[in-house]
């Protein structure tokens, strides 16, 4: 039994001997090693809400914002780091929708 090099999916019999189902990969053939670089930006509007977003949703807090000093915040936890450090809590004023996070 042997198994794609590409996709590692099971070789079928075809006309032209052991292939792939998926990639026409034919056993046999040299395969050329390429190698793919994606650079993908982060996707940033994970880390915040936009407008309102998530204000009726999400729970609420007793916390005073660092910039207007409203007592009242949103609260969501987002892992932004390795899975190995805690996640990151953020806040948002209910008031001036001033949003801050807290690594600890």
């Amino acid at each position: 039994m042997k198994f794609c090099p590409e996709c590692e999916v099971k070789l079928k019999t075809g006309d032209s001997g052991l292939q792939c189902p998926l990639c026409g990969y034919v056993d046999g053939q040299k395969v050329k090693q390429t190698k793919k670089i994606v650079e993908e930006e982060p996707d940033f509007s994970l880390l915040a809400f936009e407008g309102d977003e998530g204000d009726d949703t999400n729970p609420t807090i007793k916390l005073d914002c660092e910039k207007c000093g409203h007592d009242e915040a949103v609260w969501w936890m987002f892992q932004t780091r390795s899975a190995d450090e805690p996640t990151t809590r953020f806040y948002r004023c209910q008031k001036c929708k001033y949003t801050w996070r807290d690594y600890a």
